[in-house]
């Protein structure tokens, strides 16, 4: 098993990998390229379809976007991510469809040992180069969710189908459907009804 199928599946591996550095290097580079483009360069739609190649159908993510690796991310229709958005997507992350995220939104599957002496830099010689022992988490986010701003999903996390998650928001366990959710860390605070619905609030028409 490679360096990078190990990542992929969450177990331990080596970031320092030659082949799994050269992947996301190259993605690196593409994302730098998108953030350099005006919002209506055609040519960020190119190189979006190359960051996140698991997308479907419509996609904007309107700038300084950073990814690890973009093609562990999986993005369902009609996505929207406003500015600063973040992936680390050393295992997968699948977001579903009609998804909105507020600005400097991140997503982290990463994870790193507690103790020092398991996470701190060695010599390997089978590399020839340093590098440190990581594993990490997927993240699912459902359909129809809305990320507010600053909001972090950590390692491991669900949001279920239909959620508003509040900005600012740490999200450390799972979230389930239909429900509003906020704070540091993250709660279910209550189910989203029809009372919710714009149409009653009378002072906005």
């Amino acid at each position: 098993m490679t360096e990078y199928e190990k990542m992929i599946l969450g177990k331990i591996y080596s970031p320092g990998d030659p082949t799994t550095n050269e992947i996301a290097h190259k993605q690196h580079s593409l994302v730098l390229d998108y953030n350099r483009l005006y919002d209506n360069d055609p040519k960020r739609k190119e190189l979006i379809d190359k960051i996140f190649p698991n997308h479907k159908g419509s996609i904007y993510i309107q700038g300084n976007l950073y990814v690890d690796y973009g093609i562990n991310t999986y993005i369902g229709e009609n996505f929207y991510a406003n500015n600063g958005l973040t992936v680390l997507d050393v295992c997968p992350v699948v977001i579903g469809n009609n998804c909105f995220f507020g600005p400097n939104v991140s997503i982290y599957t990463p994870l790193h040992p507690l103790m020092y002496q398991e996470r701190n830099q060695y010599y390997d010689e089978s590399i020839k180069r340093y590098t440190d022992k990581e594993y990490g988490a997927s993240v699912k986010i459902g359909d129809n969710c809305w990320l507010g701003g600053n909001v972090v999903v950590l390692p491991g996390v669900t949001i279920g189908n239909g959620c508003v998650i509040g900005a600012g928001s740490i999200v450390t366990h799972d979230i389930p459907d239909n429900y509003l959710a906020y704070g540091n860390p993250c709660k279910a605070i209550r189910k989203i009804t029809e009372e919710d619905s714009i149409y009653n609030k009378k002072n906005l028409w």
